[in-house]
């Protein structure tokens, strides 16, 4: 009994601690996920807290299951809007990009490591994807607003591209463990049942679990436990009919997510602290599980490889996987820069150590240290890199609470709740003066804890809640008119749309005669929306820039997939 009350206090410490880091690492804008990490090995057996944890296939397990969590939650906050820009392009990354970035990756660390180009292509395979939980954690904690089209790619790869890793390394361990030296027919045949089953049970489980959920009257508490409970049995039956279990539960979350469901806000929330908290725990068991003195013994072969992953491999897996679809270059150069390395490498490389593959130990220690690298290299520059590569958008105002009001039929309803803040188009205007649409309406005004008596001539202060009833499609324009105007210089609004604000119906010889700009042969009868969507291959966001001469046309908004509103910029001409 008292060894149980000491684990319990010793993990509830190290949970207390993580959290506590993870405002201090905030504040000093170090990647979570390292923070996260280091805790584990500092509390290990060559760390102050002299914890001996060996156990490989716990690790494995607990690996899994919280990986199957943070994808589960990944797949709910993926917008369906998100597929018209990113969606192929997403694919390719995860599917021809892994394959590239591990036939690579196996080529060099065969040659560095001096070990058999089939060893080789293992270790290319475990590093070969991207990590969700990495990447939504970093892009979030770092506060960045960045053009929908690169957001998109990132999380729908990094959330989509484990599958692949999974099957080529155990394919390839399969092989070692058979003494064969090639690939067979069949591994593509297993390819395609694994991908196949995992898609058909996860849209398919995923619509049932909305069914259910949409059925049931629970307590409010009940819903997420409903939600996760059913995520994860449609992972692990997916997993025991030969499918990809994390493919499948990342289907049924994007099922989830975009459907009309009871309780949503609250599912969501409460999957928001069950992904931290597997984070957490699986960060901090793989940061135990690995030895320090191990990984300085390998690393300079594995910073080498690194380093070849980062500014070589992964580079050309984006220029091969994107080559289709021609985004600009410097979208193509953030996304190479982003291609972190996160837990997933670390639990496949688990598996050699389970089924005892040559080498297993060294897999692990080299998979660990490249992940500290990224992580720490990548993660703490990815701010920056967005900055350098002017991929930032001026942030869209999110309101301060978001609560589904689950009257029966009208899930998409919501209460939600903004700050009036000094230099917002609503602080100062009377009650009566507001604009809102038929779908929306204000609810109520606190002020110094009070409400407010909601008379015509009622002013909005600063400092005032105000709770708005409305629909997930009104947060835009909500958002612009709770917006302090408070961004950087360079996301000023008027500097970086223009000064001028054009409809997506206007026509480009219009323009031209008004601005006197010099318009391409063949579009002067073409709206700028038409022009826009040819310029960007019918997936134009908002910050794509077309040059027009000593003039720039800048996408503003977006609505229904259409360009709706554009910025001018004028340039003065030369001379």
């Amino acid at each position: 009994m008292e060894y149980w009350n000491l684990a319990i206090l010793v993990g509830a410490l190290i949970l207390l601690i993580s959290i506590v880091a993870s405002d201090i690492s905030s504040r000093l804008g170090a990647p979570l996920l390292f923070v996260f990490l280091l805790l584990g090995m500092l509390a290990g057996e060559q760390g102050p807290g002299g914890i001996r944890f060996d156990d490989v296939e716990t690790a494995y397990k607990i690996g899994t299951v919280a990986l199957a969590v943070i994808i589960f939650d990944g797949g709910m906050r993926t917008r369906r809007e998100t597929f018209r820009v990113a969606l192929w392009p997403a694919v390719s990354l995860a599917t021809l990009g892994v394959v590239v970035t591990a036939g690579l990756v196996g080529m060099f660390a065969a040659w560095v490591l001096k070990l058999h180009w089939l060893q080789g292509l293992l270790v290319g395979a475990i590093v070969g994807s991207t990590d969700a939980a990495a990447v939504f954690s970093l892009l979030r904690n770092a506060g960045l607003s960045l053009k929908e089209r690169v957001a998109a790619t990132l999380e729908i790869e990094s959330a989509s591209n484990d599958p692949m890793a999974i099957f080529l390394t155990m394919t390839v361990i399969g092989l070692l463990a058979a003494g064969q030296s090639g690939f067979e027919a069949t591994v593509l045949l297993s390819l395609l049942q694994q991908f196949g089953i995992g898609a058909v049970l996860g849209l398919g489980g995923g619509r049932m679990l909305v069914w259910l959920i949409n059925r049931l009257k629970l307590a409010s508490g009940l819903y997420p436990l409903l939600a996760v409970s059913g995520g994860l049995i449609i992972f692990a039956a997916t997993a025991q009919l030969g499918g990809s279990g994390f493919l499948a539960i990342f289907m049924a979350g994007l099922v989830l997510g975009n459907s009309k469901l009871q309780s949503a806000q609250n599912i969501l929330r409460v999957h928001d602290g069950m992904a931290w908290l597997s984070q957490i725990v699986m960060f901090v068991i793989l940061g135990l599980l690995a030895t320090p003195s191990d990984l300085i013994a390998v690393a300079g072969p594995a910073l080498a490889i690194a380093a070849f992953l980062m500014l070589v491999a992964r580079p050309a897996a984006v220029v091969v996987g994107l080559l289709p679809f021609r985004l600009p270059w410097r979208e193509q150069l953030f996304i190479s820069w982003v291609g972190l390395r996160g837990a997933v490498p670390v639990v496949l490389a688990l598996f050699p150590l389970i089924y005892g593959t040559e080498h297993a130990r060294l897999y692990f220690n080299v998979a660990f240290f490249i992940v500290l690298v990224s992580l720490l290299l990548q993660g703490w520059t990815i701010a920056a890199a967005a900055r350098w590569l002017r991929l930032e958008v001026p942030p869209a105002v999110e309101p301060q609470q978001r609560v589904s009001l689950d009257a029966p039929g009208h899930y998409e309803h919501e209460i939600l709740g903004y700050e009036v803040r000094a230099g917002s188009q609503i602080a100062g205007r009377g009650l009566a003066e507001l604009n809102l649409s038929d779908r929306a309406q204000i609810v109520t005004v606190m002020r110094d804890g009070d409400p407010q008596f909601m008379a015509p001539g009622l002013k909005f202060a600063p400092g005032d809640h105000v709770y708005i009833l409305a629909q997930p499609k009104n947060l835009s324009y909500l958002g612009k008119l709770f917006d302090p105007h408070q961004e950087p210089d360079r996301l000023e609004e008027h500097r970086y749309f223009g000064d001028f604000v054009l409809n997506g119906d206007a026509v480009m010889a219009d323009l031209g005669m008004a601005y006197g700009i010099d318009i391409p042969d063949g579009a002067g009868s073409m709206t700028l929306a038409d022009y826009l969507s040819r310029m960007f291959r019918g997936r134009a966001v908002v910050g794509d820039r077309a040059d027009l001469g000593h003039a720039q046309l800048v996408v503003r908004e977006i609505e229904e997939g259409r360009v709706h509103r554009v910025g001018l910029r004028l340039r003065r001409k030369a001379g």
